[in-house]
């Protein structure tokens, strides 16, 4: 950069008019030469740069004057060094710039941009709105309009973005803000916390950053100066943080955060490298009120801008992730869990209401109790002790991101598949459950695991309780000296499956209902087979299958949705209810995928949420599309539709009842100011009201296996419906890529290639079949197939003995046939006619 003095004379300096441009190595080895024959400095700025009555405007000519004649005082003055700048304004800058442009020589920008935006106390103070602190944000420099012409335009330009995201978003804001209005809980909430915040004011003039940022990252020297000065910042930024509460005595403090993040380009890998993983640090220590105000502040941004926020995280930690080439977990990265913490900000922008509505929760914690469980005695732990329901950050902002239906980011964006790919769910599941306090789990950051990754996080939790039951009853045999039962054993028989189950499942329920949460084996009277998993398969099957036939009139069936809901005038008593629910459970809870078919709503209301109109598009269409009209219409509600707030519906026996959505419904007409409030108390009834005793039951029957476990702040209602019901799409090819052989079968046996052309031709049914006859359901579980590990094995030579299949561990014994289509005609008979056990 030389000593700055445009007037040097020593032929070595950079400053020198003769002096011919270096990279930086060979600037490096120059430097070097230089240093071992003890050259002679410059004076770096010389005290009669300027005379004292002059000012950069006042010289701007001589800079500007002819640079191929002789070096003289008069043409060549020293060049401003801008010491006396200690912030930055965006007219200062452009002032500087058009000095340096000028010069053609920008190392007097470089080296304040460096200087103040390595300095905390200078970053603070720069760009700020308020004009008494910086007088000279009155004076604009006279090129300052030349050299941004575009500035006024640049204004209308972002005017329109915003414009347009409302546009986009209006229908996304529409369905937050309808879904805010029923946001209560289901049971429990007392009171209405409901109010908007105001929009966030901050001292920063950021369109101001904005335009100086887009001005200046066009110079790649610029880029290097914003880079080398951040990773300077960073150190102390951490250490304000750490010891001091910098945020509570200047609030002003969160500018920094606020300039850095206007930064386009820090998605680049030098940023990546260099400079971001230290600022994620710093950001991550940031108190919740500080961190909070951002989210406030930046829910105000438009959804690219703060898209691009998130990718540069995203992009950090997936860069981390692959070029770590040590054995170390992910969990003690730094950069990696900090980048994900500071994530957790834009996944509440993205899913916590637009205008971040506050609204009760859904659960109330209720109080430790202070006496001793058995299970402490036993040195376990409370199992929800570690990892709280609800998150700092989002109780903060009074929202929960879990209840959002349509985030203005898709939830799927926030997963980071190389982070799934290399973290170790055993060891982070312990950090999770035991050492939260000193380690880092990513399962208190859940939006960036996938579904697959928090099911395996879940399965070791359900595990674990197993266990813990089962030392329970040891420790309750010894002292009671009475053989008690390790596992939650059911016997039932195969034509009278409900009522055994119902009996016996009841009466586990009342006495303790904790066996619930013990291993389930099941045994089918009369049948051979011995649960290890497909017997409790087909348990659970039967059980689905009678329960929701339509003769018994639990559920009613919507030939267009293909979906079940609760019948509203079942006369079915409550038990069969909640069998219906403890049988869910019990799914989640062994690992086993059921055929069935909900609306989401439902799992909305497992999770804790009312149903609202918006939940009408799958559960009863028809019925959200009459609202939507009535919603839509222009004309007079009153007089052309003539509805009032009495609805009428058929019972059982299809005699017309009538209910009051308010009293006296009768004599209130809907009419264009009321309509809001009909579509909600309609919608309200259809999926709250009518089925409120029936889902209650079905609720607590659900909750009794499932209430300790971290099901609620893991997953979403779209995991949890994919935790029961599997994934419906079944990619067999994967499947084949993950199959293993055994008895001397591989992948290239001449069987071996007829089978998997075999089922490759089969059509969408027979699939399914096979996938039933295998592993006892026609699901893939939650990752698709080619997580499912199948074994096929061989079953001696060639035979007419048709192939048979241990369900329980996702095996098929296939006999060797001579012809592909002997093979063919005995697995589809097989898969056809296959229902029972029996021991081989």
């Amino acid at each position: 950069e030389g000593c700055g003095n445009g007037a040097c004379t020593n032929e070595l300096c950079a400053s020198c008019l003769g002096f011919q441009p270096l990279d930086h190595n060979a600037a490096a080895i120059r430097a070097l030469e230089l240093y071992k024959i003890n050259t002679k400095l410059c004076d770096l700025h010389p005290s009669a740069a300027f005379p004292d009555n002059n000012s950069a405007e006042d010289t701007q000519p001589a800079l500007l004057g002819d640079c191929h004649g002789k070096m003289t005082d008069n043409l060549f003055p020293p060049r401003e060094d801008f010491r006396e700048v200690h912030y930055l304004t965006e007219e200062k800058v452009y002032e500087i710039l058009s000095i340096c442009e000028g010069k053609k020589d920008y190392s007097p920008l470089i080296r304040v941009i460096g200087r103040i935006f390595s300095s905390t106390d200078g970053l603070v103070q720069s760009f700020r709105k308020d004009k008494e602190q910086h007088p000279n944000t009155k004076e604009q420099h006279p090129n300052t309009k030349e050299q941004h012409p575009n500035t006024k335009e640049q204004r209308k330009t972002h005017q329109a973005k915003d414009e347009d995201k409302d546009e986009d978003d209006k229908e996304r804001t529409t369905a937050m803000e309808q879904e805010s209005e029923a946001s209560a809980s289901m049971e429990g909430a007392t009171g209405s916390t409901e109010n908007r915040l105001g929009p966030v004011e901050v001292s920063v003039d950021i369109e101001a950053v904005r335009r100086v940022y887009n001005r200046l990252l066009s110079n790649e020297k610029m880029e290097s100066a914003f880079l080398n000065a951040l990773v300077y910042l960073t150190p102390n930024v951490e250490l304000d943080l750490t010891y001091l509460d910098v945020y509570d005595t200047n609030p002003d403090y969160l500018n920094i955060f606020i300039i850095v993040m206007e930064n386009s380009s820090l998605h680049s890998p030098e940023y990546l490298e260099m400079a971001m993983p230290l600022f994620c640090k710093c950001m991550s220590k940031l108190p919740l009120p500080a961190l909070a105000k951002l989210t406030c502040l930046w829910s105000q941004y438009s959804v690219e801008h703060i898209r691009r926020m998130m990718e540069t995280f995203q992009q950090l930690i997936t860069y981390t992730v692959i070029s770590n080439v040590s054995d170390s977990l992910v969990n003690d990265d730094e950069g990696v869990v900090a980048a994900t913490k500071c994530l957790k900000v834009w996944y509440c922008y993205g899913s916590g209401k637009l205008f971040f509505l506050k609204f009760k929760f859904n659960q109330e914690e209720e109080p430790p109790s202070s006496e001793l469980t058995l299970q402490e005695l036993l040195g376990e732990e409370r199992r929800n002790k570690n990892g709280p329901r609800v998150d700092p950050l989002e109780k903060e902002l009074g929202i929960r991101t879990l209840d959002c239906r349509r985030p203005l980011i898709p939830f799927e964006e926030f997963v980071n598949e190389p982070l799934n790919d290399v973290l170790e769910m055993d060891k982070d599941f312990t950090f999770f459950k035991v050492d939260s306090e000193s380690k880092f789990s990513f399962q208190s950051c859940p939006f960036i695991l996938n579904a697959c990754t928090k099911s395996l996080g879940l399965y070791y939790d359900n595990r674990i309780s197993m266990y813990s039951e089962r030392r329970i009853t040891a420790l309750y045999s010894l002292v009671q000296g009475q053989q008690l039962n390790p596992y939650l054993r059911l016997k039932v028989r195969r034509d009278h499956i409900i009522d055994d189950a119902l009996v016996r499942l009841e009466m586990i329920a009342i006495e303790n209902p904790a066996d619930l949460r013990k291993q389930l084996f099941v045994e089918f009277e009369g049948e051979q087979g011995v649960d290890e998993g497909g017997v409790s398969k087909e348990f659970f099957q039967l059980v689905l299958e009678e329960m929701f036939n339509p003769d018994i009139g639990m559920f009613t069936y919507d030939e267009f949705t293909k979906l079940f809901w609760f019948n509203p005038p079942s006369l079915e008593n409550e038990a069969q209810f909640t069998l219906i629910g403890i049988v869910l459970g019990l799914a989640i809870y062994n690992n086993c995928i059921l055929d069935v078919h909900f609306p989401m709503v439902v799992y909305r209301k497992l999770m804790g949420k009312k149903g609202t109109y918006l939940d009408l598009t799958d559960s009863h269409p028809v019925q959200y599309q009459s609202l939507k009209e009535l919603l839509d219409y222009e004309g007079d509600v009153e007089e052309d539709m003539m509805i009032t707030f009495q609805i009428s519906q058929t019972d059982l026996f299809g005699d017309p009842i009538t209910y009051d959505l308010k009293e006296n419904g009768d004599k209130i007409p809907v009419s264009v100011d009321n309509r809001k409030e009909f579509v909600s108390l309609y919608s309200d009834y259809i999926l709250n009201k009518s089925v409120e005793r029936q889902f209650k039951a079905f609720r607590r029957g659900f909750q009794m296996v499932t209430n300790e476990s971290p099901l609620k702040c893991l997953f979403r209602p779209e995991e949890v419906e994919l935790l029961i019901c599997g994934s419906r799409n079944l990619d067999f090819h994967a499947l084949e890529e993950t199959t293993e052989y055994d008895g001397g079968y591989n992948k290239d046996c001449h069987i071996i290639k007829d089978f998997w052309e075999t089922v490759h031709s089969f059509g969408e049914e027979d699939k399914r079949l096979f996938l039933q006859f295998t592993t006892g359901t026609d699901r893939a579980p939650v990752g698709g197939l080619g997580k499912l590990k199948m074994i096929i094995a061989k079953n001696g030579p060639d035979t007419d003995r048709l192939p048979t299949s241990h369900t329980c561990f996702n095996a098929l014994l296939l006999p060797e046939y001579d012809t592909k289509e002997k093979l063919k005609e005995r697995l589809l008979k097989a898969i056809t006619y296959a229902k029972g056990f029996g021991m081989l």
